[in-house]
């Protein structure tokens, strides 16, 4: 059985590690043509604002995989904001109606082809990241930019479409010839579309964010070691 760790930390605390996050991050969006993205660019390493989830290898600690959260302020932009901004303006609006209730965006989702398969880089990231969010980071309300393929579960995991933004929510991006769709956590406390499956984890995860699963993807089971408490909790609200 695969084991891996996912680790919480902030950005600016673990520098060695966020530059590992982006060249990983860099040879998956490689594989599928896609060089130049917002959420490759590495501003949000020196953003006090920013959270890092980070899957290593129990056995060496290599990177396999991320996901970020990155809390809404005057320093920088949201990476939906820089990348839907082009094509539609509102989203600068849409986020602002949402920054006086403390609003982040889940960004940068990436897994190796190492553990492909098993929703490492998807479906377990995207509701460790809510846990992390709504338990350690008071967010109130989190966007996402998702590809075609992680639409349906991250509505599993609590997500509506923002349809106030483009062609009822889609765009063309990160090139012309892909899809991306705009969607949002309206109120992460109680995240009322989401499936209980996902809204006990969330809970749990509140409770006890340090413990150890054998979760079930697609390919067969993985052992994950979580450990979502920050260090520089303090600070981080």
């Amino acid at each position: 059985m695969i084991s891996v760790a996912f680790r919480a930390f902030r950005a600016i605390d673990e520098p060695e590690s966020c530059a590992r996050f982006i060249e990983g991050h860099r040879k998956v969006l490689e594989i599928f043509g896609i060089t130049m993205i917002t959420s490759n660019k590495a501003l949000w390493v020196n953003h006090k604002n920013t959270y890092v989830i980070l899957v290593e290898s129990i056995e060496d600690r290599r990177p396999l995989g991320g996901a970020r959260l990155q809390i809404a302020d005057d320093d920088l932009l949201l990476p939906i904001e820089d990348a839907v901004g082009i094509v539609d303006k509102r989203i600068f609006d849409v986020v602002k109606s949402h920054r006086p209730q403390r609003t982040a965006e889940l960004c940068g989702l990436w897994n190796s082809r190492e553990i492909a398969g098993y929703g490492i880089g998807s479906f377990f990231l995207t509701r460790a990241a809510i846990a992390l969010a709504r338990g350690q980071l008071n967010i109130k309300t989190l966007f996402a930019l998702c590809a075609p393929a992680t639409v349906n579960m991250c509505a599993k995991a609590g997500f509506i479409i923002e349809k106030s933004l483009g062609n009822d929510g889609f765009f063309n991006y990160p090139k012309l010839d892909l899809i991306a769709t705009a969607m949002v956590i309206e109120d992460i406390n109680n995240i009322p579309s989401a499936t209980e499956e996902n809204r006990k984890f969330v809970e749990d995860f509140i409770n006890h964010p340090v413990q150890n699963r054998i979760e079930k993807g697609p390919k067969g089971e993985i052992m994950v070691e979580y450990n979502l408490l920050l260090n520089n909790i303090d600070q981080a609200i």
